[in-house]
């Protein structure tokens, strides 16, 4: 059912969609779209639970109910305001120096999985992501306020910018894990039986 698929996309998305992008994710036409949207949205509000569907011009985004402000302030300052652990502090480092860098070359160059360390770090505001359609998948780097919390005027003013960003050993090392995985992956996909 397309509004449970709209759904999905939202709690997923942790961020407002337009219907231009909805459109394009669940492959239906923008009349349909928005009609299944706008009654989602009102489902939630009759349904009277602690999450609503807020719309704000064309875009649509899963939200806290207003009543639980105060729960999710507390939830959020918690979060956001604690001291970073040495793991979010190593994987900010790599951003800082290596990004744009994916999650995998992050958890390859750490050799863990860095999931909830990027979701910290993206609720922090001290990284952001965003698609690259050259390789097709997110990146992420750090943010203009991080780079400005450090009174820098841009990263590449970090110590040895230049010298970690492009470094050759790092480089190989991850052109090597990356052609292994990919090998990987084609090996499993041709031992998988067929259907």
């Amino acid at each position: 059912m397309l509004k449970h698929k709209i759904e999905t996309l939202l709690f997923l998305a942790g961020k407002p969609l337009t219907v231009k992008k909805l459109v394009e994710l669940v492959d239906a036409p923008k009349a349909d779209v928005q009609a299944a949207a706008t009654e989602l949205m009102h489902d939630y509000e009759q349904k009277q639970t602690g999450l609503l569907i807020q719309q704000a011009g064309d875009s649509f985004q899963l939200v806290s109910h207003p009543d639980h402000r105060a729960l999710a302030q507390t939830f959020v300052k918690d979060e956001v305001s604690g001291e970073l652990t040495k793991p979010s502090l190593e994987a900010l480092t790599i951003v800082a120096y290596r990004g744009p860098v994916t999650k995998t070359e992050l958890e390859q160059i750490r050799g863990v999985n860095c999931t909830l360390i990027l979701r910290n770090l993206l609720i922090r505001g001290l990284v952001e992501a965003s698609y690259d359609k050259t390789q097709a998948t997110t990146v992420y780097s750090v943010t203009h306020d991080f780079v400005r919390f450090l009174g820098l005027a841009t990263v590449e003013e970090l110590p040895d910018y230049e010298k970690l960003h492009s470094h050759a050993t790092l480089n190989e090392f991850l052109e090597r894990t990356g052609a292994v995985a990919a090998a990987d992956s084609n090996a499993q996909a041709e031992t998988v039986p067929a259907a």
